[in-house]
């Protein structure tokens, strides 16, 4: 099993930016591709970014496309989610999930437990 912790959700206005961290505390990560998913009220769950396991390969949704931006330190097992000029559509509650993959395709095993991002207009 693998446990994993998001934090850094919050409110903020659009145009602005937050961060968001998934880590897995007493795990080694390295082996896992990585993804950030979001679902927004309503809608289905979407993934927005994801990463391959040793970091060098980055994947994004056209959505969020030059705006988002996902990085991972295995030393630290934790992966990041940047996200800048936030627009309202961004809200969503936002999951880090990891899959027994390096690649971080297919079905992903492990998920956090959600964390809210919320952005006014």
């Amino acid at each position: 099993q693998v446990q994993l912790v998001e934090s850094g959700g919050g409110l903020v206005q659009a145009g602005g930016s937050l961060r968001l961290s998934c880590a897995a505390p007493g795990r080694t990560f390295s082996s896992y591709g990585v993804g950030w998913f979001r679902q927004a009220p309503g809608k289905e769950r979407e993934r927005v970014a994801r990463i391959t396991a040793n970091g060098a390969n980055m994947f994004y949704a056209d959505s969020v496309k030059g705006r988002f931006f996902i990085s991972r330190d295995n030393a630290e097992s934790t992966v990041t989610l940047q996200m800048n000029s936030l627009k309202p559509e961004d809200t969503g509650v936002y999951y880090c999930a990891a899959a027994n993959n390096p690649y971080g395709l297919g079905n992903y095993d492990y998920w956090g437990q959600g964390i809210q991002v919320t952005v006014s207009s």
